[in-house]
């Protein structure tokens, strides 16, 4: 019998059940000796409930309440031990009505009045639940809050791993693609060339596995102590009030972690693989390959970019799906190089050709105060016609220039803190920054047109020694 009809089977002022019950003309029932002991101690015949005095000394009884409550007794003692549904106080063999809040445990009407629980302050079972109910859900909130979190995560990791996978099948085309040039000579290189993508796609594939496993286990773990504590909330409230400690703790026991966080190094590393390719080929062979001063790194590129299978030319296209990446710069549009600068003198020559917007420079970064990171900038721009010079570090201004140049050449003295550009064609100096660089700064390209902005390839100085005697031979890229 269900916890509700039992009660409506229970005296009000013993809370067992009823017993030779009289009914007063207010309706209410109790049983006859505690009605007669009421009164006696209040000195007043008024009713328990409802204070309504009783104009009679020795009530009607409630024939068909007693039926029911002799009905209801006799079925419970048929019953076996144990399959009566009825929570029992382990000390006095009797209903656990009430809530002791200071030993936060249900107990029975004979507890209540023991020197155990001597002015302790108690709840009925139903009140006493709905509380602790309340203060479950408070204590599980966050832990679903961060369960959504780390789905979101994830779906970010998930899409991370499936662009890593399209990553490696495109790089391992543009590799075969260049080993074609010098397949006859250059089997073995190739071979060596695709198992160190490979490695590097098996490692980083095996690391964002582990991560995405390990963000599984902390969800499942999480959602684990979630279904777990969700389960005692729908458990009846005697078993609940009996697990609540151990509910409670266990869920205050599921550490929440920092969030997690995606390093920059998690794609395969385009650059590496195919950034110089020809010329590192050509160092072990001794024929002539080209080399480019700067190499474009796709992993910094805005997804409206499309580059080169060489990294060296970039231009505006369809935009692009790409995961979330911590290495794309935060202007859109650009795209970095590779590989930074943090001393020395570098040149590098790009055309432009064409183009009617376009911007060249580098870009670096520094540290506030208060620990973030803020872009810096120098670079040169034309659109619209217009040639303008900009720093973040100073202010924007028109250059003279009046014949739009084909070919810039960037000259960057790090040490003298000198950034220049130039006219190649012409030899015409455009512009120079002047400023102390003192963190690296990465060759900056920036487009939204669909003609391509180039890096062009150096001349290479080749030393060979003929005859014992040392000579040089300036070879040109094809």
């Amino acid at each position: 019998m269900s916890l509700r009809p039992l009660d409506d089977l229970s005296c009000p002022v013993c809370h067992e059940i009823f017993k030779d019950p009289v009914v007063l003309s207010c309706s209410h029932s109790f049983c006859k000796s505690c009605l007669q002991e009421w009164w006696r101690r209040k000195q007043s015949r008024e009713c328990p409930c409802c204070k309504r005095k009783s104009s009679k000394g020795d009530p009607p009884r409630n024939l068909a309440l007693r039926n029911l409550c002799e009905a209801f007794s006799q079925e419970t003692d048929q019953r076996p031990p144990g399959e009566s549904g009825e929570a029992l106080c382990s000390l006095h063999a009797e209903r656990l009505k009430l809530f002791c809040l200071d030993h936060q445990e249900p107990v029975c009407v004979v507890c209540r009045d023991s020197r155990l629980h001597n002015n302790h302050r108690f709840r009925p079972i139903d009140e006493a639940a709905l509380e602790q109910r309340e203060e479950l859900q408070k204590v599980l909130k966050p832990q679903q809050e961060r369960v959504k979190e780390l789905q979101q995560v994830r779906g970010d990791w998930d899409q991370t791993a499936k662009h890593l996978k399209v990553q490696a099948v495109n790089t391992e085309s543009r590799i075969k693609g260049e080993f074609k040039k010098l397949y006859s000579f250059l089997k073995e290189e190739e071979e060596a060339r695709i198992s160190a993508l490979r490695d590097e796609e098996e490692r980083k594939s095996r690391e964002m596995r582990e991560k995405i496993e390990g963000l599984n286990r902390e969800i499942a773990a999480l959602s684990e102590t979630i279904r777990a504590a969700e389960k005692e909330l729908r458990a009846e409230d005697i078993p609940f009030l009996q697990n609540y400690k151990t509910a409670v703790k266990r869920a205050q026991q599921r550490p929440l972690l920092k969030d997690p966080e995606l390093v920059s190094g998690a794609l395969i590393d385009e650059a590496k693989h195919l950034g110089n390719l020809s010329f590192n080929i050509w160092n072990k062979m001794k024929r002539v390959v080209s080399y480019s001063p700067v190499i474009l790194d796709p992993n910094t590129a805005d997804p409206e970019l499309i580059l080169s299978d060489d990294l060296t030319s970039v231009r505006s296209g369809e935009r692009l799906q790409f995961p979330k990446n911590p290495k794309r710069t935060k202007f859109s549009c650009s795209v970095l190089s590779s590989e930074g600068f943090s001393a020395g003198t570098h040149s590098w020559e790009v055309a432009v050709g064409a183009n009617k917007d376009w911007e060249l420079g580098v870009l670096g970064e520094h540290t506030q105060k208060d620990g973030r990171l803020q872009s810096r900038l120098w670079r040169i721009m034309f659109s619209n016609s217009t040639f303008t010079a900009f720093s973040t570090t100073g202010s924007e201004k028109d250059l003279p220039v009046k014949i739009q140049p084909q070919t810039i050449r960037v000259d960057l003295d790090f040490d003298g803190g000198k950034l220049s550009f130039f006219d190649v064609d012409t030899n015409t100096h455009i512009h120079t920054f002047t400023h102390t660089f003192t963190d690296t700064v990465f060759p900056y390209i920036y487009t939204e047109s669909p003609l391509p902005v180039k890096v062009l390839p150096a001349k290479i100085c080749v030393m060979v020694e003929k005859h014992g005697q040392k000579s040089s031979r300036k070879s040109s890229p094809s």
